[in-house]
C-alpha cells in the first residue's frame, strides 16, 4: 500500500511535469523579439538565443523581412533529471525592414555571440535612381 506522501509526491511530480511542458509550448509559441538597429551601411537584427549553437540557427530573407528560426536542444547533466522542462526548444523570430529600404540580401551575414546573442547584419545599398529630363517650352 502506497503512503500518503508517495501518493502526493507522486502528483506533485505530475503537475510539475504538466506545467513544464505548458510552459515550454507557450515559450515556443511567442516568437522571439528582436531589436532592429539602423546604421549607416547596415541593419542589424538581434535576437536572444541562449543555448543554441550555429548549427541550430536558421536565417532568411522573405519579403523585406529577416526570418529566424532555432531549434535548440537541452544538454544532459550527468546525475541530474529533467524536473521542469520550461524552455521552448524550436523557436521563430522575425522583424520586417522598413518598406523604404533597399538592401543587399545576399549580402547578408549572421553571427550567434557567445552570450547567446544572434546578430543578423543586412547590407544597405543605393536605392535604384534615374535622372529624369527636364526639357523647356520654346518661348514666345
Amino acid at each position: 500500500m502506497r503512503s500518503v506522501r508517495s501518493v502526493g509526491r507522486s502528483v506533485g511530480e505530475a503537475v510539475l511535469g504538466t506545467v513544464g511542458r505548458t510552459a515550454s509550448r507557450l515559450h515556443e509559441a511567442q516568437p522571439l523579439q528582436p531589436d532592429l538597429l539602423e546604421g549607416e551601411d547596415a541593419f542589424v537584427a538581434v535576437f536572444d538565443a541562449p543555448g543554441a549553437t550555429a548549427s541550430d540557427v536558421q536565417v532568411r530573407f522573405v519579403e523585406g523581412r529577416v526570418v529566424v528560426r532555432i531549434d535548440r536542444f537541452r544538454d544532459h547533466y550527468e546525475g541530474f533529471e529533467m524536473r521542469y522542462p520550461g524552455r521552448g526548444l524550436s523557436l521563430d523570430g522575425r522583424v520586417k525592414l522598413p518598406r523604404e529600404a533597399s538592401v543587399d540580401a545576399k549580402g547578408a551575414t549572421a553571427t550567434l555571440r557567445a552570450n547567446g546573442t544572434l546578430e543578423v547584419r543586412v547590407p544597405k545599398t543605393e536605392p535604384a535612381r534615374r535622372e529624369v529630363p527636364i526639357e523647356s517650352e520654346p518661348s514666345e
